[in-house]
């Protein structure tokens, strides 16, 4: 089964919001269905690891990450490294207590896998996370390493995506029903208005959804959803009307200009060229000064929150835009 509904190339996904919305839905989907069915839902700690192919990919991983992340293992027989790695991720499934799912995929039984992720070496570890995959990192990793980059994608995971993970019960039977841990919870005070918004995506009306979302954060300031939801949204507002070889061509001519700058650099991340469009701006904010430099500051400070703090473009970008203030 070819995965579906991936950011396979590290491309900003600007239906993330409209994607989180479905992934929490799911989740408490999942929860209500696993209340209903009369049980806990709790999965033993061999369950946490489970071994994928691809006539079970879209079950076992896709369906999967609406409830829990998915951690992808891309191992061989005959890689010494794999060898290395496999046991230390093994043992952290079990240790993180359900907050992850380890899925373990064979390259050599399963190379179309391969080749969609596109992995050129491995070992190589992916996630994926309401159906959206990401790459984590290549080789065999450090135990130091490797838990920073769980405890991120975990914490990703359950404030944007509201994906608290699973129950583990030692003494459960593997091969159980795995649900997600927590019983279902109610609805929050801003739901219908982050409901809104994403419904005036769904329907083009990107003014609309910038107003849901602000109404949200005029209560709630720091509301993640609502905060990624606005920067996306406005992004998307702004570039609508462009004339995108307009643009470029003002870019071009104008180096100088900040505002023409700023506007190459919108379509720049709508285009997915997020180095660029964060380096575009850098470049600016060193060119000028006084409110020109300031524009480009503030608007490479909004696109971080469209691409995502967690980001580590964004760790770059910011390294890099204090060398070029200070």
């Amino acid at each position: 089964m070819q995965p579906r509904n991936m950011s396979m190339s590290g491309v900003v996904d600007l239906a993330a919001v409209k994607a989180a919305q479905e992934a929490k839905a799911k989740a408490e989907q999942a929860r209500a269905e696993a209340a209903r069915q009369g049980g806990a839902g709790a999965v033993s700690p061999a369950d946490l690891v489970i071994d994928v192919d691809e006539a079970g990919f879209e079950r076992d991983v896709l369906q999967r990450s609406a409830e829990v992340p998915v951690v992808i293992d891309f191992w061989a027989e005959w890689c010494q490294p794999c060898k290395q790695l496999s046991p230390v991720l093994e043992r952290l499934a079990v240790e993180y207590d359900g907050r992850f799912l380890l899925a373990k995929i064979d390259v050599d039984a399963n190379q179309m896998l391969m080749q969609q992720f596109g992995v050129q070496g491995i070992p190589a570890v992916f996630a994926v996370v309401a159906g959206q995959a990401l790459p984590l990192f290549q080789g065999a990793a450090g135990e130091a390493q490797i838990r920073q980059t769980l405890d991120q994608l975990v914490a990703v995971a359950e404030q944007r995506f509201g994906l608290t993970g699973l129950t583990v019960d030692p003494d459960a039977e593997p091969g159980g029903r795995t649900a997600a841990a927590p019983a279902e919870e109610p609805a929050g005070p801003h739901d219908a208005l982050l409901e809104a918004a994403v419904q005036a995506l769904d329907a083009g009306d990107l003014a609309g959804a910038v107003r849901a979302y602000q109404n949200v954060l005029v209560d709630d300031p720091g509301n993640l959803e609502a905060k990624l939801g606005l920067a996306q949204a406005e992004l998307l507002l702004r570039v609508q009307d462009m004339d995108p070889q307009q643009v470029r061509k003002d870019a071009a001519d104008r180096p100088k200009d900040a505002q023409a700058q700023i506007a190459a650099a919108d379509l720049d991340l709508v285009g997915g060229h997020v180095e660029d469009a964060f380096g575009r701006l850098i470049d600016t904010v060193q060119r000028t000064a006084g409110d020109e430099r300031d524009a480009a500051r503030l608007r490479l400070l909004e696109l971080f929150e469209v691409v995502g703090s967690e980001d580590p473009r964004v760790a770059a970008a910011r390294r890099a835009l204090a060398r070029a203030l200070f």
